[in-house]
C-alpha cells in the first residue's frame, strides 16, 4: 500500500483520538499516549513475509525491524506480543518456532521479553512484534518537528530491498547476503540513545516507503524543504550493481512514482540511483535532522554506540518548489 493510499484509508475512519495523545493522523512512526509527568507510552506494531529463506534468520530480521519504530522516537521497548500467520496444515511447525526463536533472539538483545501473542492459519507466513515502549517526554522525538537549518544524519547503508528481490531469484552474492543481514538485524538502540544524549529536532527510521518516502513525511510534517547529496549517502556494497540487473521490487517502483512529483532529481543521475533513493527497506536506519552545530557531537554519539553510519546525507531548508532537491 502506497502512503498516499493508507492515508485515504486512515482519513475516512473520522476516529476522535484522546487528548495528549499521538495516532495516526500525524504519520509519526509510533502511537504515544501520556502515563506520567515524565513519560510516554510508545505503542506500535509491524509484520511481514519472509524475504530470506532460512526462517530463523527472518524471524531475527522481522523483530529487528518492529523494534525500530520505538527507537526512532527517543524511546526503549519495554515488552512484545508475537503475531504470526502460518500454514500449519503445509508446513513443518518447527519453522514457525525457528521464526519465533530468531525474535526471540533479537529482543533478548534489546533486553525485553516477548509476553505472549497471536497466531492464525494463512497460506503465506507473515511474523512481526506487537511493541510497547517508553520514552521520557523530553527526548520525546518526532517526524514532524524538523528546522530549517538542520543537517540530515543516516545510520544505516540502503539497499535491503532490491538485495532481498535478488536473493528471491538466487541471484545475489553469498557476501551481499551476509552483508544485509547484518544490516537488517542491527538494533537501532544505539542510534536512540546517542540521538537522546546530544538532543536533536527530529527522527524517522528508513522503511517500507525508502529513504525518498520517509523523508518526505518528514519535510510535509515540518513545513521544510531538505537536499540530499547522493555521493555522501552510505549503500550496501554491491547493490549498485544489482540495481543495474534489475533487480528492482515492485515496492521500490511505486515509491519512486509516489515521490516523483516532488523531488527535483539532479539531471546526471542514472534511474538506478533514483530506485536507491526510493528503495524499500526492510529494518533500515534512523534518519536524524540534528541541528548543524550539534552534529559532529551525534557523529561521535554514533560512532560511540556503534551505528552502521553516521554520514552527513543532506540538509534542511525554508519550504521551496520541490519538497526534495537530489544533488
Amino acid at each position: 500500500m502506497s502512503p498516499s493510499d493508507l492515508a485515504q484509508v486512515l482519513s475516512n475512519l473520522k476516529i476522535d483520538l484522546p487528548e495528549n495523545t499521538i495516532g495516526f493522523e500525524s504519520s509519526e512512526d509510533c502511537a504515544v499516549v501520556p502515563i506520567d509527568d515524565d513519560h510516554y507510552l510508545l505503542q506500535s506494531v509491524d509484520f511481514f513475509t519472509p524475504i530470506v529463506d532460512d526462517p530463523y534468520t527472518f524471524g531475527r530480521i522481522a523483530a529487528a525491524n518492529s523494534l525500530s519504530d520505538i527507537y526512532a522516537m527517543g524511546g526503549m521497548p519495554q515488552h512484545a506480543l508475537n503475531i504470526a500467520e502460518f500454514p500449519s496444515d503445509d508446513l513443518p511447525l518447527d519453522i514457525l518456532t525457528k521464526i519465533m526463536q530468531g525474535g526471540l533472539e533479537i529482543t533478548k538483545e534489546a533486553g525485553i521479553p516477548i509476553l505472549g501473542g497471536h497466531t492464525i492459519k494463512d497460506p503465506i507466513p507473515k511474523y512481526g512484534l506487537v511493541v510497547t515502549g517508553r520514552v521520557e517526554k523530553k527526548n520525546l522525538t518526532l517526524n514532524s518537528t524538523a528546522k530549517a537549518g538542520d543537517v540530515l544524519i543516516l545510520t544505516k547503508p540502503l539497499g535491503s530491498g532490491i538485495i532481498a528481490t535478488a536473493i528471491k531469484k538466487d541471484k545475489a552474492p553469498q557476501s551481499i547476503i551476509e552483508d544485509v543481514v547484518n544490516v537488517m538485524t542491527n538494533l537501532n538502540r544505539g542510534a536512540a540513545i546517542a540521538m537522546n544524549t546530544v538532543g536533536v529536532n527530529a527522527c524517522t527510521d528508513i522503511t517500507g516507503y525508502g529513504l525518498l518516502g520517509h523523508l518526505l513525511e518528514l519535510c510535509n510534517g515540518s513545513k521544510v524543504s531538505a537536499t540530499l547529496e547522493f555521493n555522501d549517502i552510505p549503500l550496501i556494497q554491491g547493490v549498485y550493481e544489482l540495481a543495474q540487473k534489475g533487480f528492482i521490487p515492485g515496492g521500490t517502483n511505486r515509491n519512486l512514482n509516489h515521490v516523483s512529483a516532488k523531488v527535483n532529481f539532479s539531471n546526471n543521475m542514472s534511474q538506478e540511483q533514483q530506485y536507491l533513493l526510493a528503495d524499500a527497506q526492510t529494518s533500515g536506519g534512523l534518519l536524524i535532522s540534528v541541528p548543524k552545530e550539534k552534529a559532529e557531537d551525534l557523529q561521535q554519539a554514533l560512532a560511540e554506540n556503534n551505528t552502521l553510519s553516521s554520514a552527513v546525507v543532506g540538509q534542511v531548508y525554508n519550504p521551496a518548489e520541490f519538497t526534495i532537491y537530489i544533488n
